[in-house]
């Protein structure tokens, strides 16, 4: 063929390789078979599908109106859902910091600690709140002492996590200018290291703070105190007038504790 030819003959473009297609099929056609498999295995009722929105009206029916006086108990139980979340966060902050100097490379230059740290990091974010506070309902007893270390020991995994990656990302030229200003260690921290990272620190610590507000909310269903208790009672008694009045509550307080960390990283972040 010339080269004449060959010029004249239409290149057509593609996005992806022919491995890259034979990839993304191989991987359409697992996703499918799992959800396939999936549907299987759960093994649905139709007719509980059929009467759902008939049971959700009724069960809505019997939610209004609702019981104005457990709106007492209610917010006691809140306020006291609000401390364990607040206690959880300052607790798991306080763990997550030393960890998470650790866990950052460019500060500890050691493997071993650094893998120990995310060890840490992997165990806490691996169990679930909820399982911790069976485990502290085990052992302490039921109250908020157990919704509160549950809610620290989950928290230290996500806060340190990130808390470690800010470091690493940190711009090494002002590092670098107090180390060969005769900085020792701590005032590396202090005045190279923190500057950086305390904008990401502060939306990390409120962000899980937000977070752990919707968490501590379901505890009290496992015994660990809170809001989750009067919730439990409620339900366990069909009291679904009472059980509005919890769920509203719950609903409100995710919405002010959004309002409240949005407006604090506009204004002071």
């Amino acid at each position: 063929m010339s080269a004449g030819a060959a010029l004249a003959t239409p290149r057509r473009w593609q996005r992806f390789s022919p491995w890259k297609r034979l990839a993304r099929l191989a991987f359409t056609l697992f996703a499918v078979a799992a959800f396939v498999a999936s549907l299987r295995t759960i093994e649905v009722i139709p007719e509980f599908l059929y009467d759902a929105p008939d049971q959700m009206a009724d069960l809505f029916g019997r939610m209004w109106p609702m019981d104005a006086g457990y709106i007492g108990p209610t917010l006691r139980a809140l306020v006291e859902t609000l401390h364990i979340a607040t206690l959880g966060t300052l607790i798991a902050i306080a763990i997550a910091v030393p960890i998470g100097l650790l866990a950052a490379r460019n500060i500890t230059p050691s493997l071993p600690l650094n893998l120990f740290a995310k060890f840490v990091f992997v165990t806490s974010r691996s169990v679930n709140s909820l399982v911790w506070a069976l485990l502290f309902v085990a052992v302490f007893g039921p109250g908020p002492l157990a919704g509160t270390l549950a809610i620290a020991l989950r928290s230290v995994g996500f806060t340190g996590k990130l808390l470690a990656e800010a470091l690493e990302e940190s711009n090494r030229g002002s590092i670098e200018a107090l180390q060969a200003a005769g900085a020792g260690r701590r005032a590396t921290l202090l005045l190279g290291y923190w500057p950086q990272v305390k904008p990401a620190f502060w939306s990390i610590a409120l962000f899980r703070w937000d977070i752990n507000i919707r968490e501590s909310a379901v505890l009290g269903l496992v015994g660990a105190g809170g809001i989750g208790v009067a919730l439990d009672t409620a339900l366990n008694l069909l009291y679904w007038d009472q059980v509005a009045v919890v769920l509203a509550a719950i609903f409100g307080v995710v919405i002010l504790a959004e309002i409240v960390v949005t407006t604090v990283r506009a204004k002071v972040l």
